[in-house]
This record gives C-alpha cells, structure tokens and sequence, in this order.
C-alpha cells in the first residue's frame, strides 16, 4: 500500500471517530444544557454593528485597549447561525419594526426579514455580491449605511457587515464562492480545518484578518452617521474544534457560537466621506422585487448547505 492510500485510510477512520464524537457533543448541547441569552432588541441602542460570525475572543485579541474602538464587554447571542439570529431579533411584531432601518450584506434576509415590516431595508448583497470573493465586500455595506443614515427617517439602523465571516477577503488562499453556493459546508474552510489541510493557527490567522478588513469599514461607517449609542456586536460566534464542533450551527449552548462582543461607543456624521451615488434599485425604499428575480434568489437560497 503507497503512503497516500495509507493516508486517506487514517482520514477516514479519524473522520469516523469524529463524527460520532460530534453527533455527541452536539446532542448534548442541544438537549443537555442551556444558555440563557440576553436581549439584542430590548437593549440601548440606536445604531447596531453586526459583524457576521464574530467571537468575542476574536475581538478582544484584534481591537487594541487604547484604541479608536472599544473593547467592551461580551453577551451571549439568541443564536447561533445567521438564520437563528434573524429569526430571533427580527421575529417580533410587525409595529415594533416600523421605525427600525436595517442594512445586509447577509443573504439569508431573503427568507428571514419582512421587508414590509420594517422602516427601511436594504439587501446589499442582491446587487453587490462579489464572486471572486465570494461575498459582499465591507465599503459596498458602509456606502448603503451611510447613505441610509443620511437619508432615512428611523429610530434605530441595524448595519450588519459579512465579515469576518468567511471566506476571507484578506487571504487569497480562500476561493471565491457565488452567491448561489453561499453556506456551503463543502466549500467551507471549516473541513480543512477538520481534516488537517490547514491548521487552527493558519485559519484564526484568517478570520483576524478578516475582521481587520471590516473594523476600517466600521470607523469609516462610526464617523459618517449619526448615534448617541452604537454598539458593535455578532449574530453569531464559530467553533474551531471544540468539543470537535467546527464552524456555526443553530440550537447549540455553546460558549464559541453564542458568546459575541458587545462594544459600546457613540457615531457623529462628521461628512467626511461622501459614498458613490445610489444604484437605482436602492433608490426604492421596501419597493417589490421582480418576481423572476425573486424566483432566482430562492433557487439559490434553497442551495445553501445548512438551510
């Protein structure tokens, strides 16, 4: 037997120990223990930064403690994945979201938001979605925030960025994925990570870089609009093999999914950057989407790995 057989035949067996030991950790996470979360909605604030799949570790060891942005505190998050978040936060009476503005660079809006609910909606990723990067670049979500802020008439504005969920836009080494294959765990760095192709300190390498990218997005956004408290915080976290659980997944009491920062500081529109003028499609506010299109985003949607 060459050395490659030999090495597939080790992966297979680790895969095998370690997918019964997942299959374990996660029945008991979601049926063994309880994490009580604290509020998103009901907390102070006027505008809120949501930075996809954000850690609170992750963002303690990126933001400095003498920095332009805040360390802040953390809070455990309603949720666990993105889909989990919205249905968490957004899930409330539609007369409690009249005055709410909400800004998304997330695909899983489509399903997940009643754009007819809220004061305001924008989904930046229907037309700013990039392939080779396979997401929506920071700028194109700061450009739709600050024109919102400037813009719109509404009591709260939720900015929600992709980063520093992967893939990474600072590290080349991620492959750009269409929307259409967005959330796809065969795509996912996460079974590199699991099968041994790159290492843990290879991937949080990534994901810090990643949200590097995003925090000069957000001082941009910070100086551009205005809030009397503006929070940063995360839908959800990741896990990087503890427990063997790697990646995000709903219903999970687990402190690497849930435990998100929450950094607390204040926006004044200072009208230093003007962004590029509005694509027309987002001159409309709520405006009904066309039909084929909308067909299209579901088709895609329905694609999506853990949907």
């Amino acid at each position: 037997m060459d050395r490659s057989a030999a090495d597939a035949i080790r992966q297979l067996r680790g895969a095998g120990f370690g997918a019964v030991r997942e299959l374990c950790w996660r029945s008991y996470l979601r049926y063994g223990r309880r994490l009580s979360a604290d509020p998103v909605f009901e907390a102070d604030w006027d505008l809120l930064v949501v930075l996809d799949a954000c850690r609170a570790d992750l963002w303690a060891e990126t933001v400095p403690p003498d920095g332009d942005l805040p360390v802040g505190t953390t809070r455990l998050s309603p949720a666990g994945t993105s889909t989990e978040w919205l249905e968490a936060v957004f899930g409330r009476p539609a007369a409690a979201l009249s005055s709410v503005g909400y800004v998304t660079a997330n695909p899983y809006s489509d399903d997940h938001v009643d754009g007819d609910a809220l004061g305001y909606l924008r989904e930046v990723w229907r037309d700013a979605w990039d392939d080779d990067l396979g997401t929506v670049p920071p700028r194109a979500v700061t450009d739709a925030a600050v024109r919102a802020g400037r813009e719109r008439d509404f009591d709260r504005l939720i900015v929600h960025y992709m980063q520093p969920h992967f893939p990474s836009v600072a590290d080349d080494r991620d492959d750009g994925v269409a929307l259409e294959a967005f959330g796809d765990r065969s795509l996912s760095v996460w079974e590199d990570l699991r099968f041994g192709r790159r290492s843990r300190a290879d991937v949080w390498a990534a994901y810090r870089a990643n949200l590097r990218a995003a925090l000069d997005d957000v001082r941009l956004l910070l100086s551009n609009v205005d809030a009397d408290r503006a929070v940063i915080t995360a839908d959800h976290g990741n896990a990087f093999g503890e427990r063997g659980l790697y990646g995000h997944a709903a219903g999970l009491a687990f402190r690497p999914l849930r435990e998100v920062p929450w950094a607390v500081t204040a926006a004044t529109d200072e009208g230093g950057y003007e962004p590029p003028a509005a694509a027309p499609r987002e001159a409309e506010v709520n405006a009904d989407h066309d039909g084929d299109a909308d067909a299209d985003v579901v088709d895609r949607l329905e694609s999506l790995g853990y949907r």
